[in-house]
């Protein structure tokens, strides 16, 4: 179950970027569940990750990683070829240090095929919280990754990554930046365990764009507040969760500082393939079947709009009516009043469902109608837009509802 249409997008292949996918039967059998993705000499790589205090083994590693390349520069083994490499399955959290070793093993086993340092290796897990590796099968398939390398894997890898994902998720476009064409594609991973900072979400972006190592990291910050940071399907942040920017360098195009010229064009089309993958984890969010962007309006600051966003989108009450199509008003009233801000004033607050005005001044709004707020309801998208009266500054959440699939996913999701 998902909202919208279950098409998956043309992905541009990404010059220096090679993605290959195997069935290593790590959980299930006859199912894709290991990804391995070759990143050319040259490229920057950055990555924003969970900030759960048990993250993941591979997180902690992949971070480590990625300092020490990034610590030797161009002279160093930034210089040679890098490689990721996600399972699914077992998430290789709250395992100690045995789960460390574990990921490690996977690294330097990938290390040895590809006859490079074991810091050029980023490992990355996706699945059940607990359970450790099952290091000698994930490392006899990689051999198979590595055959199946191809800039055309995407739609593969995409279905490699998935958990109780129920499709795959890509985003790509083309663009030209001073009379030069430029390439992004990016594929995501998450449907339930999602929550900000960041949510158990997987994000790989590529570009053929040249960046430096400070501007993408810069770059991808940004884009992942914008995108990734603003959705959530159940309020709870994953153990695991990875988004990485990969530029490869190959294009004629190459920003060094913010103020470069095409800059901006470049990161607005970067930001737009990050929402769009974030978006597609909310549709797909387990047992989903709504789409509801909450939005708030006349707040003192980003964070107090935020903060009211949340509480509404993560009140069990509101979303279990989202799913009934039920406009029950004072479910939002509420968690609005709870929201962690001083000093509202609750006669200046206004709520609509889309364009329908649902309360005013401190209740229901004198000119609404039961049935247009459940017509409303009834599609499978709509926005929640509340005003606070009290300054002018928004901000935007995305989240579904609770359905009875969502009990019963995470009930089984062991089994």
């Amino acid at each position: 179950m998902a909202v919208g249409p279950n098409t998956f997008p043309a992905m541009l292949p990404i010059n220096g970027f090679k993605l290959g996918t195997t069935s290593a039967e790590i959980k299930y059998k006859d199912r894709r569940d290991l990804v391995v993705m070759e990143v050319a000499e040259g490229s920057t790589i950055a990555g924003v990750f969970t900030l759960n205090r048990f993250c993941a083994a591979p997180v902690q590693i992949c971070q480590k990683h990625l300092a020490v390349v990034s610590a030797q520069g161009d002279a160093g083994e930034a210089s040679a070829k890098r490689y990721l490499v996600t399972n699914t399955g077992y998430a290789n959290a709250g395992t100690g240090p045995d789960g460390y070793k574990n990921s490690l093993a996977v690294c330097e086993r990938m290390a040895d095929i590809a006859n490079v340092a074991v810091e050029n290796v980023l490992p990355y897990s996706t699945g059940v919280i607990g359970e450790r590796l099952p290091i000698e099968t994930i490392n006899a398939a990689l051999d198979r990754c590595v055959e199946g390398l191809s800039e055309q894997g995407w739609e593969d890898a995409a279905h490699g990554i998935m958990t109780t994902d129920t499709r795959p998720k890509g985003s790509s476009c083309t663009l030209s930046i001073n009379g030069k064409d430029v390439c992004i594609t990016g594929i995501s991973k998450g449907s339930g365990m999602i929550m900000p900072n960041m949510a158990t979400m997987l994000a790989y972006v590529a570009t053929d764009v040249g960046l430096s190592q400070a501007l993408a990291e810069t770059l991808l910050k940004e884009a992942a507040d914008q995108s990734f940071n603003q959705a959530t399907v159940d309020g709870d942040t994953s153990t695991n969760d990875s988004c990485m920017l990969i530029a490869t360098q190959a294009s004629a195009v190459h920003f060094e500082t913010e103020c470069d010229e095409g800059y901006l064009q470049f990161k607005e089309a970067f930001i737009t393939v990050c929402v769009e993958l974030a978006q597609a984890i909310i549709r797909d969010g387990e047992g989903a079947t709504k789409f509801v962007t909450v939005r708030v309006e006349e707040a003192n600051s980003r964070n107090e709009a935020r903060a009211v966003a949340y509480t509404v989108a993560h009140s069990p009450l509101v979303k279990t009516a989202l799913f009934a199509a039920d406009p029950n008003w004072g479910r939002i009233l509420a968690a609005i009043g709870r929201a962690p801000m001083d000093d509202l004033d609750v006669d200046a607050v206004s709520v609509y469902l889309d364009d329908v005005l649902l309360a005013e001044k401190g209740g229901v709004a004198r000119s609404y109608r039961e049935e247009d707020g459940s017509r409303v309801m009834a599609q499978e998208e709509f926005s929640i837009v509340i005003k606070l009266g009290r300054g002018d500054i928004a901000a935007d959440v995305w989240t579904c509802d609770f359905s009875y699939d969502y009990v019963k996913i995470n009930a089984d999701y062991r089994s």
